[in-house]
């Protein structure tokens, strides 16, 4: 209980705009990342089983996927891990490791190692190739690389060092060979400006130098065509993927690209893939059709222009997929290209950002791809409202020259209007669709709630109405109540549709001050709404003065009477709050009015209660009065301010 002196005197105090939009080619084409792996940087395809490997030099192993990029298996331990092969009939994966010393043979139906053959200490093989039943690698590093075999046709496999024929090699050569051509290895001495390029004759076992040229070098990947006849060689420059034949070199085919190639790959029938450093972000992977005279087939498959580093292109055994693994360090991306061999469509939709509902408005776009379509090809348009959230078909639209295209259209609903523009491709592109979204305007209903602004007793029942004027179709309106204080959540408390009048009603029980809001959702020509209504709440404040010694009636209330000895208790009662406040205020009669004596706040128990001990040595006679009252902001803000009755007292000797 606090104590006071009566002679003591203190006082406390979002827009919405359209965007245009373009599509990617709409076929299956695909992307996953290659989990557990950091730096890819060689691939091949496991036709028979289904299988893509991946190895990764930076976290010694080889990742083992199907055909959509999703990883199934790994082949872990393998230092420095960097080419690998398959033997002809995709039964046995061969990897270079490189961090070991030895080259490890995997059976590709159960992933467990078969065998590893060391190379030597300080060989560090890092090239693979399989030829005649014997795997050819290229070990070393730098000036100090060579050329080496293991001998798989023998009883016991051996490995043979210092193969290379007379060439001196500035590094380990990358080794190509074909089934088809046998007797013939391939070796590139790709990290050299001459670039030379070697063809060995293996027929007898033993490589002898067939024919060997410089052909400007840096060379970052290469692929034999088919037939094992021809080599094709991503290197540095604008003209560097370029077909060479191996029996004497000469050049068959350039193959124009706008910068520098990074990887290469030949599908079963001579279609030629590569990727290329796109730091204009413009194009990455270029299909080649077996017609010279089509323009190239160019896709966008990755946004970072990051060399792609090693062989990460690969067509699918049966030559119809295109596997490419884009950001080839950190996070390794396997895509997938369902429909390679035709040209890409692009389609971009351009429609207003606004418009009025039921006026004209104009969509234009565009549809493009490298083997240009014709003028009158058909586009399909559909548009999806509030009236047609499943879409509505407008029909086809033409083609017009350049690929553009415009059409126009009215707008039954209002809202978001999305119009989706498709091209279902035909046999040389891909299908694209894309959409563009306008927001068309909508009248602004009237929408009211009653009793803003008025305070309401306690507990008091009190009757909310919602009136809503002329809408299209929509005729339910939501009424929310959000009493003040966190503990109180906003909630709906009604919902339904307005009378033949327009109004929906509710009673809501006030304890609080609450703040309604009545909504309206909108619908195809009307807007949604929301008004509020904030209303207050008082609340009950009981006061008990105690140690009086009797009542009496007179100068018109009600007055205590206190012996001089004894020290009134003031108790005040209240609903409970957390950080609640009371007011005590004390007034003494001047004989002329009332004057304030003191006043000051005082915190509630978790009762509500708080008891005041008025203190001191008062003259007889003197006239008092006490009050406690509540005052909206003092300790909480939940309720209205309310103010208790006056208790009236007076002192005796």
């Amino acid at each position: 209980m606090r104590k006071r002196s009566l002679a003591a005197a203190t006082t406390l105090a979002v827009l919405l705009s359209s965007a245009v939009l373009a599509a990617t080619p709409a076929s299956a084409d695909s992307v996953k990342p290659v989990t557990g792996l950091e730096d890819a940087t060689d691939m091949v395809v496991d036709g028979t089983h289904g299988r893509v490997f991946i190895s990764d030099r930076s976290t010694n192993r080889i990742a083992v996927t199907d055909g959509t990029g999703t990883v199934i298996g790994a082949l872990t331990g393998l230092p420095q891990v960097r080419d690998i092969t398959l033997s002809p009939d995709d039964s046995t994966l061969y990897a270079a490791v490189y961090g070991a010393d030895k080259i490890v043979a995997f059976d590709t139906a159960t992933l467990t190692q078969t065998a590893e053959y060391a190379t030597g200490d300080r060989t560090i093989p890092s090239r693979l190739a399989y030829a005649d039943g014997k795997l050819w690698f290229g070990y070393g590093d730098q000036w100090d690389s060579g050329l080496g075999v293991v001998d798989l046709t023998a009883e016991t496999p051996t490995v043979t060092l210092d193969l290379a024929a007379g060439h001196n090699f500035s590094s380990p050569p990358e080794l190509y060979a074909d089934p088809d051509n046998p007797g013939t290895l391939l070796a590139l001495d790709a990290h050299i400006s001459s670039g030379p390029i070697v063809v060995y004759d293996i027929s007898s076992g033993v490589p002898v130098l067939r024919v060997t040229d410089d052909k400007g070098g840096f060379y970052h990947d290469a692929a034999l065509t088919p037939d094992g006849q021809s080599v094709v060689v991503a290197g540095p420059g604008t003209r560097a993927l370029t077909e060479y034949r191996l029996s004497d070199l000469a050049e068959v085919r350039t193959y124009p690209v706008p910068s520098e190639p990074e990887t290469v790959s030949v599908a079963p029938d001579g279609t030629v893939a590569a990727t290329v450093l796109d730091t204009d972000d413009i194009g990455d992977t270029y299909v080649f059709p077996a017609d010279a005279s089509k323009p190239v087939n160019v896709r966008n498959l990755s946004h970072s222009w990051m060399p792609w580093g090693g062989h990460t292109t690969n067509w699918s055994a049966d030559g119809s997929k295109l596997f490419v693994i884009t950001d080839t360090y950190y996070t390794p991306q396997f895509q997938v290209v369902d429909e390679p061999r035709k040209y890409a469509a692009t389609l971009t939709v351009n429609a207003p950002a606004g418009a009025t509902r039921a006026k004209t408005l104009t969509v234009t776009g565009k549809l493009t791809a490298n083997l240009a379509l014709p003028a009158g090809t058909p586009i399909t348009v559909t548009r999806t409202d509030m009236e047609s959230p499943n879409g509505k078909s407008l029909g086809t639209k033409p083609l017009g020259t350049g690929g553009k295209f415009s059409f126009t259209d009215t707008p039954p609903a209002g809202g978001k209007v999305k119009y989706t523009v498709t091209y279902e491709g035909d046999a040389e592109h891909t299908r694209a669709s894309a959409t563009d979204t306008v927001d068309v305007s909508r009248a602004t209903p009237a929408l009211t709630l009653n009793n803003n602004g008025k305070v309401y007793s306690y507990g008091q029942d009190v009757k909310f109405t919602a009136h809503l004027g002329t809408t299209y179709k929509n005729r339910t309106v939501e009424i929310w109540a959000n009493p003040y204080g966190a503990d109180k959540p906003n909630k709906l408390v009604k919902t339904g549709s307005v009378n033949s009048a327009g109004n929906l009603s509710v009673v809501v029980d006030l304890k609080r001050k609450t703040k309604l809001t009545a909504k309206f959702a909108g619908d195809a020509r009307y807007a949604p709404r929301s008004v509020e209504s904030t209303v207050g709440a008082k609340v009950p404040i009981s006061t008990s003065v105690s140690g009086y010694y009797k009542t009496k009636y007179t100068w018109n209330h009600t007055y205590l009477f206190f012996r001089q000895s004894k020290d009134p208790v003031v108790t005040a009662t209240l609903p409970p709050y957390p950080g609640r406040t009371q007011k005590l205020q004390l007034q003494y009669w001047s004989g002329v009015s009332w004057t304030n004596s003191y006043d000051e706040y005082f915190k509630l128990d978790s009762a509500g209660k708080s008891a005041v001990q008025l203190t001191g040595t008062p003259p007889k006679g003197i006239r008092f009065r006490v009050r406690n009252s509540y005052i909206s902001g003092s300790g909480d803000s939940v309720n209205s301010t309310t103010y208790g009755s006056w208790k009236y007292f007076t002192f005796t000797s």
